[in-house]
């Protein structure tokens, strides 16, 4: 990457979304290039041994840069849901380049799917659903964990269990 380029890293993460491709480990990458490192925290034990659906996590914010490199690149090409609300569309699934990573982004509903942000979790189950409303993407992965992203800041998403269960609390 050219440092004197500031959109230099833009350009990638466009090129590199439209080759449904995103960094592989714990990131959140924002449309402007800048990437948001995470570390996934349980906040909480299962309420049941064994029964990891009801824990709670919550992804911390490491750093934030808005120069970088990607070690490895990973396959974002398999979609297993995607969702439209006012003009912006949810996108979930999977990258098996690596085992079963999972996957979230938010893009606009335009000709090109402009990127506004991708959440890669190489610590997650694969996404099966997605929902987008005013203020969240909410995505649930096959393990039954319910990620909720606000859509303006997708780095303060919170960790449940599934909704549609007794044990959540």
């Amino acid at each position: 990457m050219d440092a004197s380029d500031p959109t230099g890293m833009a350009h990638q993460v466009h090129r590199r979304w439209r080759g449904r491709e995103a960094p592989d480990g714990e990131f959140i990458v924002f449309a402007d290039g800048s990437l948001s490192v995470m570390h996934l925290v349980r906040l909480s034990p299962p309420d049941r041994v064994g029964d990891v659906r009801a824990e709670r996590w919550q992804w911390v914010e490491l750093l934030r840069a808005t120069e970088w490199s990607a070690g490895n690149w990973v396959e974002v090409g398999s979609v297993l849901s995607s969702h439209r609300h006012a003009g912006s569309r949810a996108w979930a699934g999977e990258s098996a380049d690596h085992g079963s990573i999972g996957w979230v982004a938010l893009t606009r509903d335009d000709d090109e799917g402009t990127l506004d942000w991708i959440a890669i979790s190489n610590r997650s189950n694969p996404f099966s659903e997605v929902t987008l409303d005013e203020t969240t993407v909410t995505a649930v992965s096959t393990a039954g964990r319910v990620w909720a992203f606000p859509r303006h800041a997708p780095q303060q998403v919170e960790i449940t269990a599934d909704p549609a269960h007794p044990w959540r609390r």
